[in-house]
């Protein structure tokens, strides 16, 4: 745990000598969601994963959870441990959106950018009524789920779904958001392609009501978020873009433009990937991320 001021934040620093390779998980995902690409990466870099305030074995923060505060959080996170530049930033979903604007205010400490099915500002900075009719129920959810999960109700709906059971998940959810338990099945499935020693240690941190909490927090500030990322303009070093299978036209359209404005830029579509390439394929993210440090490497 590195102290910033009072606040702590979970940092795993291992591995090889050489470049520090620096991984930024999904909105509501720790740094459990790399354990499928963290150890190979290892064997040739420095790589160093770590939990954004609210989530995981990090703190709770007191400002709005936009992309100016986390991306300073995290600036001041590798000064406190002492982990020099240039990295490769390795980024999946909004940690994508989140790398990218890293690079583009700390230029001179990053070398190269992986980004996994990454988010991107465009996706939230217009968004329409029924857009943000979605993130406002998805906040109120996640405030809920904080109440339910201070009760012992998330924990007992995520054991029983973990072990096989349906219906009763299915009558909390259904209770709690008049949903059925689809949205607790996809992280199941999710969760359940990580490695088994992780389950316990993901299944109580969603069991905690700050978890909750955190995930409304950046989702609430997700379209101030986009727009500071947008106005942070781009970064000029190389990117390499991996796309799900499922990845719309407008995505795919706009990754291949980023990736020829980038020198040396690349842009690969994992075929048997949904939008968690790092689970569904983390031996390309992998080949990604050893590439890029070829690519990189000085003369």
């Amino acid at each position: 745990m590195i102290d910033l001021g009072g606040r702590r934040l979970h940092l795993i620093d291992q591995g090889a000598s050489g470049p520090a390779v620096i991984f930024e998980s999904g909105i509501s995902a720790t740094c459990l969601n790399w354990t499928r690409v963290r150890p190979e990466v290892e064997s040739f870099a420095r790589a160093c994963t770590y939990d954004r305030a609210w989530l995981g074995w990090s703190d709770p923060a007191s400002s709005a959870r936009t992309t100016s505060a986390i991306i300073d959080d995290l600036h001041a996170l590798l000064d406190a441990a002492r982990i020099p530049g240039p990295y490769i930033l390795a980024g999946h979903s909004f940690g994508g959106l989140l790398m990218r604007a890293y690079a583009a205010k700390y230029p001179e400490q990053v070398a190269g950018l992986v980004l996994v099915d990454p988010l991107s500002p465009r996706e939230w900075l217009h968004a329409s009524p029924e857009r943000k009719g979605t993130l406002d129920h998805g906040v109120k959810l996640a405030r809920r789920g904080a109440v339910l999960a201070r009760f012992g109700v998330v924990r007992a709906a995520l054991v029983l779904l973990m072990a096989g059971g349906r219906l009763v998940p299915k009558l909390i959810a259904r209770a709690s958001s008049g949903h059925g338990e689809s949205v607790i099945s996809r992280l199941v499935g999710e969760v359940s392609k990580m490695p088994p020693e992780t389950w316990p240690m993901v299944r109580a941190h969603w069991c905690e009501s700050k978890s909750f909490l955190g995930l409304a927090a950046y989702l609430e500030s997700l379209p101030a978020s986009s727009a500071e990322a947008a106005a942070l303009g781009e970064s000029t070093a190389p990117v390499t873009i991996l796309s799900a299978s499922n990845a719309t036209p407008e995505q795919l359209e706009e990754r291949e433009a980023l990736a020829r404005r980038s020198p040396h830029g690349q842009h690969i579509v994992a075929a048997k990937s949904g939008h968690w390439i790092q689970l569904d394929e983390p031996e390309l993210v992998v080949q990604a991320i050893r590439e890029m440090i070829e690519r990189v490497k000085p003369s």
